[in-house]
């Protein structure tokens, strides 16, 4: 273990700080290091996913998701400190999700965490959930490409569809977002009208391997459009009505249905990126795209976004997928790079289920500008 230099600053000590997730459906707890040159190393990562308590449903139960984090997290956390080999005088920091999301989750992990730091005086952060997955791509690089500020981020997951210039900690400019549904929404509930299971969106994509694209025609909403944003509603309504109308209703028209939506979509985020990429490139002059968030785990997604970040001429990264979905690692290297930085929060702080990262920006589009996260029905 790394010697901790308590007479440095903190920036250019070690900083080992414990995570903690529960904005919506999995409960996490994670540890991770900054070494000296700010280097994040996860020392442990654990995860427990709520399918199994939300099937039943065909979505996220608010009430069900609460009382499950509530049931598991001690245990992940006690977890997480074995599994690093560490106690709690080891630790530099505590950060736990404080929103956005299913405020009664966040407050599951928030008051945890705030214990702990009242119990072994340790600085608490609170940390914006759509923080951790911006600078998820710093967290763990495997493309042998370093990740530095500014860069343009697409941010998509069940509860927010954003483009971002992020241009350092605490620092995000929003060029775009949905007007209506977000993308992982979208997924989720196309899935649902055609009776794939849960959860949804990764139902729909294996579908969509063995589908034909073209025999539906499905609308592409604002394609072509000036500006950054995106809609989802339409095509979500479009699946609906093509399943509908179906004469036959078999494994081969969910997979053709998906296929086109997925491939409807992916027209969409492309069409609103290249958008982005201009305005971010004038802007900062840099070329560098990440996609994060738990629909960039989407694999059909992230071989598009590629291409098209070449064609752009951006350099693409994203996290390894197991980063992509909510973790305690995001949250755990958001809270070491804010202490790094010199910050901390009151245990007073309240939880917030809607948090914009653009706080300029939010009156912007309300339904999904502060961040919604709910039941995915």
């Amino acid at each position: 273990m790394p010697i901790r230099l308590y007479d440095t600053p903190a920036q250019y000590r070690p900083l080992t700080i414990l995570g903690l997730e529960t904005s919506c459906d999995e409960t996490a707890a994670a540890i991770v290091r900054l070494d000296e040159g700010a280097n994040p190393h996860i020392l442990s990562d654990q995860i427990y996913s709520q399918i199994d308590e939300h099937a039943l449903y065909g979505g996220v139960v608010p009430e069900i998701a609460a009382r499950a984090h509530v049931g598991v997290l001690d245990k992940l956390i006690a977890r997480a400190m074995v599994d690093a080999n560490l106690g709690y005088a080891d630790l530099d920091g505590i950060a736990a999700t404080t929103g956005p999301g299913l405020v009664g989750g966040v407050m599951v992990g928030m008051m945890s965490a705030k214990a702990i730091a009242l119990a072994h005086d340790l600085p608490f952060l609170a940390i914006n959930h759509l923080e951790g997955h911006a600078l998820s791509p710093l967290l763990e690089q495997t493309s042998g490409q370093q990740l530095g500020f500014p860069y343009l981020l697409l941010l998509v997951s069940g509860g927010h569809t954003q483009l971002l210039s992020v241009e350092g900690l605490g620092q995000y400019t929003r060029l775009g977002s949905t007007i209506d549904d977000a993308l992982g929404e979208a997924f989720d509930k196309s899935a649902k009208i055609m009776g794939l299971g849960y959860p949804g969106g990764p139902a729909l994509e294996r579908a969509a391997r063995n589908g034909d694209p073209k025999r539906f025609s499905l609308p592409r909403p604002l394609k072509g459009k000036p500006g950054c944003d995106f809609s989802f509603s339409g095509l979500k309504t479009a699946v609906r009505r093509c399943w509908e109308e179906l004469p036959v209703k078999d494994d081969k028209a969910r997979a053709d249905l998906s296929a086109a939506f997925q491939a409807a979509v992916a027209d969409v985020i492309i069409d609103r990126t290249n958008n982005a990429m201009d305005i971010f490139s004038a802007q900062q002059g840099t070329t560098t795209f990440v996609v994060a968030g738990g629909v960039a785990a989407n694999v059909f997604l992230r071989e598009r976004l590629t291409a098209a970040s070449k064609t752009k001429g951006f350099a693409f990264m994203a996290p390894p997928l197991r980063l992509c979905t909510d973790n305690g690692a995001m949250i755990a290297h958001a809270g070491a790079l804010r202490l790094r930085a010199g910050q901390n929060d009151a245990l007073t702080i309240s939880a917030r289920p809607r948090w914009p990262l653009d706080e300029d920006a939010a009156k912007a589009h309300p339904a999904s500008g502060y961040g919604r996260k709910g039941p995915k029905s």
